[in-house]
């Protein structure tokens, strides 16, 4: 059996979702809590890691909502992917206030706002050490943001995805439903199936199975957890081939 070794650690894909940045009011944006995240980023590049990005863009637009459910389900989500562009701007630009370099990578083309994503400009952009925001998706209708996570982390060649959520990892069932759930510290895809946890919808998960890309699971809503769990093998739930 695998085990997480923070010293194999040297490229990360950090996902999370976009109600984070909205702080407690779950819609919009919360400077303090956007500014809190940036500095959660800067931790872990200061421990020399090359980090890519994925953020949702339920903060601002949800598919699965009263205007969603009314919408055609390709436009409602090409307006998520829009979402995530916004989300990207604004973090990376809180990020190069404080001269720390990013770059943003759309997976639609908007050349006055984002570059247009390939993975070799994505991993130049990394070796020379820039922090870099994988946006509006995958570029298509019917795939989330976690498998937009999980395919930019395989075409980049990241040791491990990292999962920002409102708990500490994987339960054996929600803990916010359920007071009985136990936490699941180590866990094999495989398990993962077997037991029908939660980690990842069906085809971001089958994704990551299938290309041996491990997952860690842990609280972004605790401070300084980002950095925890890329050192820490006790923080967070690794799961793994």
């Amino acid at each position: 059996m695998k085990v997480f070794k923070p010293e194999k650690i040297n490229k990360i894909l950090f996902k999370i979702s976009g109600e984070v940045i909205s702080g407690k009011k779950g819609i919009g944006f919360d400077f303090e809590r956007v500014n809190e995240i940036a500095e959660e980023i800067i931790s872990v590049k200061k421990l020399g890691y090359s980090i890519g990005i994925v953020i949702g863009g339920g903060n601002i637009f949800r598919g699965a909502s009263k205007i969603g459910e009314n919408l055609n389900r390709v436009v409602a989500d090409n307006i998520g992917m829009l979402a995530t562009v916004q989300n990207a701007l604004i973090l990376s630009n809180i990020l190069d206030s404080k001269n720390y370099q990013s770059e943003i990578y759309s997976a639609i083309q908007i050349k006055k706002i984002a570059k247009f994503y390939t993975p070799n400009r994505a991993i130049k952009s990394l070796e020379e050490g820039k922090i870099c925001f994988f946006c509006a998706g995958t570029g298509n209708p019917y795939f989330t943001t976690d498998t937009a996570a999980v395919l930019r982390a395989v075409e980049i060649n990241a040791d491990v995805v990292c999962k920002g959520t409102k708990v500490d990892g994987v339960f054996t069932a929600d803990p916010v439903k359920d007071k009985n759930a136990k936490f699941i510290q180590d866990v094999t895809f495989d398990e993962v199936l077997d037991k029908k946890l939660k980690v990842m919808d069906l085809t971001s998960f089958s994704l990551a199975r299938e290309n041996d890309m491990p997952i860690k699971v842990f609280n972004i809503e605790h401070k300084g957890e980002l950095k925890a769990t890329l050192t820490n093998k006790d923080v967070g739930t690794f799961v793994h081939a």
